[in-house]
This record gives structure tokens, C-alpha cells and sequence, in this order.
């Protein structure tokens, strides 16, 4: 089981791991594709990558599991995810 501190690191992951699936224009193109495909408004593939609630539960998922597999590693990518997370919020706060 993660430490307080360690868990904080991981959400910070999720929450920017999902932020990029469902929000960030460095996806755009793979969302345009599913979307086309599976539209939102009538398939839950395409609904899933538009909800962040639905999303997080899917990242949360991959990075507890990547945790309980390879625990450094993860909290290493996760530390670079948590870190531009917070970074984010102060831009946008700073602005």
C-alpha cells in the first residue's frame, strides 16, 4: 500500500492522464478518430474519452496496476505527470 505522500503523487498521475485522453489537444486527433467511429452520443467508447470521471477510472485502474508490478518505475512517471499537473494549475492561476 502506497504512503499518503505516494498516493498523492499517483492521483496527481491520474488526474493528468486523463486530462490529456479527454482534454488536451495532444490528442485531439486520436479522440476526432474514435469519436468518428464511436460517436459519443451513441456509444460508450466515444462517451468514455469525453467523461473524465468515466476515464480516471480506466487510468486509475493501469496506474494502480502498474504500481503493485513495477512501484518505482510508476512513481517516477507519475512524479513527471503530478509535477506538470501542478505546474498547469499555477499557469493558469498565475495568468
Amino acid at each position: 500500500m502506497p504512503d499518503l505522500f505516494t498516493f498523492f503523487i499517483l492521483t496527481l498521475a491520474v488526474h493528468r492522464l486523463t486530462r490529456l485522453i479527454t482534454t488536451d489537444t495532444i490528442f485531439s486527433t486520436l479522440r476526432e478518430k474514435i469519436w468518428n467511429k464511436f460517436p459519443p452520443d451513441r456509444i460508450n467508447l466515444g462517451y468514455l474519452i469525453t467523461c473524465d470521471w468515466c476515464t480516471s477510472l480506466w487510468v486509475s485502474a493501469f496506474i494502480v496496476g502498474s504500481y503493485l508490478l513495477i512501484p518505482s518505475a510508476t512513481v517516477v512517471v507519475s512524479l513527471v505527470l503530478a509535477i506538470s499537473t501542478i505546474v498547469g494549475y499555477l499557469a493558469a492561476r498565475i495568468r
